[in-house]
């Protein structure tokens, strides 16, 4: 029952990996909240990245897809792997309707986000060191993007519903929350992709908004320097080197 429970989880990773790599395929395509989805329309927020940052997606699904078939057919019955396959399963299956939920609905949308990004972030805690590049690279990349996906989507949708303060004030509170999360997930399990993907994000906010909104990239700018140093220090101390 061990082995058959075993190769259920890799096969599960693998299927699902597959409907979420499929999902943009099978609905309309999601560039952000519409107008109609928000009392107080949100077009360019200061808290979202440039549109190429949003190109990383490609990247993501290629190497969760690679990962997947290198788990079924040399790691089906790996317990390490599968301890990190549960909660990873839990997200890609959140993940599978999600685009179709964002066109629909910004506040289950954001809601359901965090569920992938909390539980992507559970499977890279989990990940073991051993195979660094065909599974905790991938899901530090796919945790790392849903970190700051998560912050940018809370930040729109409080701000189209006049939530607290106004877009400004939610990238700002944006910004602190996903520098807060990543440095965190950083100290207790250090990953450089996932620190670099956040800070991908970071530069993409910081190109949308440039001077216009000079404090918003400041302190976009400000917690780039927090996660290279973060990054930089764990690997100094042979926390984070691949085994």
């Amino acid at each position: 029952m061990l082995v058959n429970m075993k190769q259920i989880y890799a096969a599960l990773t693998l299927l699902f990996t597959a409907s979420f790599v499929l999902s943009p395929a099978l609905t309309s395509p999601f560039t952000g909240f519409r107008a109609d989805q928000l009392p107080i329309p949100q077009i360019d927020p200061p808290i979202q990245p440039e549109g190429y940052a949003f190109a990383i997606w490609g990247l993501i699904y290629a190497w969760l897809v690679a990962s997947a078939v290198y788990g079924m057919v040399k790691r089906l019955r790996d317990a390490a792997w599968d301890w990190a396959r549960k909660p990873l399963i839990l997200s890609l299956a959140v993940g599978t309707p999600w685009l179709a939920i964002a066109n629909a609905s910004a506040i289950w949308a954001t809601i359901l986000i965090f569920v992938m990004a909390i539980t992507a972030v559970a499977a890279l805690l989990r990940a073991p060191d051993t195979d660094y590049w065909a599974f905790k690279a991938p899901v530090a990349i796919y945790a790392g993007w849903l970190t700051a996906a998560s912050f940018v989507s809370l930040g729109t949708t409080a701000a189209g519903y006049d939530v607290l303060t106004d877009a400004t004030g939610w990238a700002y509170i944006g910004i602190i929350g996903a520098l807060a999360v990543s440095s965190t997930v950083l100290l207790r399990r250090p990953a450089a992709p996932y620190g670099l993907t956040v800070i991908w994000a970071l530069i993409g906010i910081i190109v949308a908004n440039g001077t216009g909104a000079w404090i918003v990239s400041a302190l976009a700018g400000t917690g780039i320097v927090i996660l290279l140093t973060l990054i930089a220090a764990t690997r100094a101390n042979g926390r984070s080197a691949p085994s």
